[in-house]
């Protein structure tokens, strides 16, 4: 007895564990986490972070040193102007030079305080990148989890069709015995119920993939062993002056674009700066030593030692470049014009969205609620009808007539439902108002 009861309770203790509902901010957060869309952009960002943190390099000089060693062996013949001949072979040598060079970078024409400006307007772009991959993601996120309860609530209406279908069998196969049915009426019966559980697994399988595509936007292996929830939550109030107020300053996607012309400002601040003249500072410590153990002229040293430290001031002035910095400028400029122009189609694209998706807001939520008052008519007609037929009063054709439209009027409601939840989703992503 305990050798059965032992997989029985392993069986139910793994069925209730698979079974486990799983809540839509659960899911939302885990995707934050782990989604693979947001972990690029982190990482984009991290990369003008790290650039970020050096910024004031570009104010600060650059110290340069170097070092040398040469060991010398050669031979040596001279003739001088009144005739003497001079001759060494073997002449050995060691010569050591090492320098300290500081160059320092005075004036640039603002070049290097536009390039810092720039370094932090990147960090700040890569900021809102990110915030618009998670508005996405968890937009997409809502939108996937919401079409799972979708498709879950259009299978319990299926369900409910297969219990109609398995009354109707049983009332015409009754019928039929005792004398007042046709067989037809059977086999048609039993034809449309085989039909709804054809339906039944049709639709438990697109629950299944919805499931993996949740599990892919999650970045998790927990396959199906989960359940969602059962219903579809509805914000009904919101106004179109609402999401007007304050759209283009909210907006992430408007932000990266203002960000973006805001860098092409700085591109051409330090295009401009070229033209100025660059006025640097620079030292320099030397020391060299000369080690001669012979020498062939007897005026030349067998040891000779400098070292010393010298500076000054440098100055670069751009004459003719071959109007490269012009041409540099003028792209800058043109550049410019770029950023601002998509800054502007970007506003009207994103009112043009957000004019839409109210006006398909508006249109879903009406339509829900004519479906909300076609599904209790429907419901009472297939009630109705039915027990006309169980009284032999109507025919099969009616009854069928009277289940098509109650199917009908279920899916019209869910997806009713559902298309109201997507267009409310799709005015908060378009504000930015799905994170906080």
């Amino acid at each position: 007895m305990k050798r059965f009861l032992l997989p029985v309770f392993i069986l139910i203790t793994f069925s209730s564990a698979a079974q486990r509902i799983l809540t839509l901010e659960e899911a939302i957060a885990t995707a934050l986490q782990n989604n693979y869309d947001i972990r690029l952009s982190k990482n984009d960002s991290a990369v003008a972070a790290l650039d970020y943190s050096f910024r004031n390099a570009a104010l600060y000089p650059r110290l340069n040193g170097s070092i040398g060693t040469t060991w010398n062996n050669n031979d040596g013949k001279q003739t001088l102007a009144d005739g003497t001949k001079r001759e060494q072979n073997n002449i050995k040598s060691h010569n050591l030079n090492a320098a300290l060079n500081l160059n320092w970078t005075l004036f640039d024409g603002m070049k290097m305080f536009a390039t810092r400006d720039k370094v932090a307007e990147f960090v700040r772009l890569g900021e809102l990148g990110i915030k618009n991959q998670v508005v996405n993601t968890v937009a997409n996120v809502i939108n996937i989890y919401y079409n799972i309860v979708r498709q879950k609530q259009q299978l319990k209406a299926i369900e409910e069709q297969i219990s109609l279908s398995q009354e109707r069998v049983k009332l015409a196969q009754y019928k039929l015995d005792i004398g007042v049915g046709a067989k037809p009426d059977v086999l048609q019966s039993k034809v449309d119920n085989n039909s709804q559980k054809a339906l039944q697994l049709e639709q438990q399988t697109l629950i299944g993939q919805l499931k993996e595509q949740l599990n892919q936007a999650m970045n998790v292996t927990e396959r199906n062993f989960y359940e969602v929830a059962d219903s579809i939550p509805l914000n009904t109030t919101l106004s179109f002056g609402d999401i007007q107020n304050g759209l283009e300053a909210a907006s992430p996607v408007l932000q990266m674009t203002r960000k973006s012309l805001d860098i092409a400002a700085l591109t051409l601040k330090e295009r401009k700066a070229d033209r100025w003249p660059t006025v640097s500072f620079n030292s320099v410590y030397n020391f060299t030593r000369t080690n001669n153990q012979t020498v062939i002229n007897p005026f030349s040293p067998l040891f000779n030692q400098s070292k010393g430290f010298n500076y000054g001031l440098t100055a670069a002035i751009p004459i003719f470049n071959n109007h490269l910095v012009k041409r540099q400028i003028k792209q800058a400029e043109l550049d410019i014009q770029y950023q601002q122009v998509v800054l502007e189609n970007q506003k009207s694209q994103l009112n043009l969205a957000v004019i839409n998706a109210f006006l398909e807001y508006e249109q879903q939520k009406k339509a829900l609620a004519l479906e909300e008052e076609n599904i209790i008519l429907a419901k009472e007609n297939v009630s109705i009808v039915f027990q006309v037929y169980k009284l032999n009063s109507n025919t099969l054709i009616q009854l069928k007539e009277a289940e098509r439209s109650l199917n009908d009027a279920y899916t019209r409601l869910i997806t009713a439902r559902y298309n109201t939840k997507l267009a409310e989703t799709e005015l908060l992503r378009l504000k930015g108002d799905l994170v906080k």
